[in-house]
């Protein structure tokens, strides 16, 4: 049986990536259990890497033919073991921005579509004493239902797919609260952004000249 003295406790330990759980995590002096590898982990107060000279001319003070390389930043390894994760959630955030715009311009055509096709009707109900600010409401609202329904199929199938996206979060839960509950009020500040102009239209639609169109 090896006796050892414990002489530190240090936080928990992350080892193979930061998005595994910590082990418990075992240190022994060089000279009990001697590598060809040795890291120093040097804390600083203000830049590390100008620092980095002074750190390897302190070294070779003590022993002259000692080899340094790979001096790194903490940052930076975190950085590089979180490379391929960045990547892929930068791919996604694209497509997703992506899919916000189509959406939008979808909106914007459907209701564009819609207006026109009820040019009549508008005018109609201006005739009838509806005001423009009545209009204006309830083709932002008619905006908003087609919004509603996507949002309602686009949350059942994030939920679906959390599970999959687990493994690309880290510090942040799948099921994150303000995720589910800012992005959707996002969304229909989207689709009512993008009603709007076909609602001002509608809105500014000249009751005579509508009732004269076939």
């Amino acid at each position: 049986m090896q006796w050892l003295t414990t002489v530190g406790v240090v936080g928990s330990a992350r080892r193979g990536g930061v998005d595994r759980a910590p082990w418990a995590e075992l240190y022994y002096p060089i000279q009990q259990a001697p590598d060809r590898r040795m890291y120093a982990l040097i804390r600083t107060s203000g830049d590390p890497t100008a620092i980095a000279g002074a750190a390897q001319a302190q070294v070779w003070s003590i022993d002259r033919d000692q080899p340094i390389s790979n001096v790194r930043t903490v940052e930076a390894i975190l950085a590089r073991s979180q490379a391929n994760r960045r990547f892929t959630t930068l791919l996604l955030g694209l497509f997703a921005v992506v899919a916000l715009a189509l959406a939008a311009i979808g909106i914007y055509g459907v209701m564009a579509y819609s207006m026109a096709q009820r040019t009549q009707e508008i005018g109609i109900r201006v005739a009838l004493g509806a005001a423009r600010r009545d209009v204006l409401r309830m083709v932002i609202s008619e905006g908003l239902q087609i919004g509603v329904v996507g949002l309602t199929l686009g949350l059942a199938g994030a939920l679906a797919l959390t599970r999959f996206m687990g493994g690309l979060l880290f510090g942040v839960g799948a099921h994150d609260p303000l995720t589910f509950v800012a992005l959707p009020f996002a969304l229909l500040l989207v689709a009512a952004l993008a009603s709007l102009i076909p609602a001002r239209r509608a809105m500014n639609v000249d009751p005579i000249v509508a009732l004269r169109a076939e």
